[in-house]
């Protein structure tokens, strides 16, 4: 019997999330499994992978072949090289002790990885936002602007009637008194 390790689909249309089985290479996509490992939800950003790695590889030392986008998956899991360290063990390369410690190191580093790309994008999506924020505050400041000068002109056009009309009335009251002011002068 071929065993596979592979992908099972489940969820809603278009948002389709995957379970990782170990299943028999005849059986359907979706039907019967042997054993299920993890899931793989690709709708997330970064896509969220939940993997039994202990049962991955004994899996692997049974024989079990993944498929191409299992291996991607339990690859950044580090299956495999967990796989490779328990080889070494076997072999009496190493200890046990040496191997847990050297993939608790991996997985630190791969931790502390994932962390920094993580952060980077949301500084990354965070500046974007700040960016379209300022570009709609412009704007809608243009607008508020234009607005104010659409509305303003009618209300400014009667205030320089007015002082239109006082500077003729006012005008004629000047010429007056500058002619009674020479007459003034000459008596004197």
């Amino acid at each position: 019997m071929a065993v596979k390790i592979r992908l099972a689909r489940r969820g809603r249309k278009k948002r389709a999330m995957y379970d990782i089985v170990v299943a028999d290479a005849r059986a359907p996509r979706d039907g019967r499994f042997i054993e299920k490992l993890g899931t793989y939800n690709p709708n997330t950003n970064p896509a969220d992978v939940v993997l039994n790695v202990d049962s991955a590889v004994k899996w692997l030392f049974n024989g079990a072949q993944p498929t191409d986008t299992a291996r991607t998956l339990i690859q950044k899991k580090g299956v495999l090289l967990r796989k490779h360290l328990q080889i070494g063990v076997n072999k009496g390369a190493i200890t046990q002790e040496q191997s847990d410690a050297k993939f608790e190191e991996w997985q630190k580093s791969k931790g502390d990885k994932d962390a920094a790309l993580l952060q980077a994008s949301a500084s990354k999506l965070a500046g974007e936002k700040e960016a379209k924020m300022e570009s709609e505050r412009k704007i809608n400041q243009a607008r508020i602007e234009e607005l104010a000068k659409k509305n303003t002109p009618a209300p400014a056009e009667e205030p320089v009637a007015e002082a239109q009309a006082e500077g003729e009335e006012a005008a004629p009251e000047a010429a007056a008194s500058e002619a009674a002011a020479p007459e003034g002068e000459a008596e004197a």
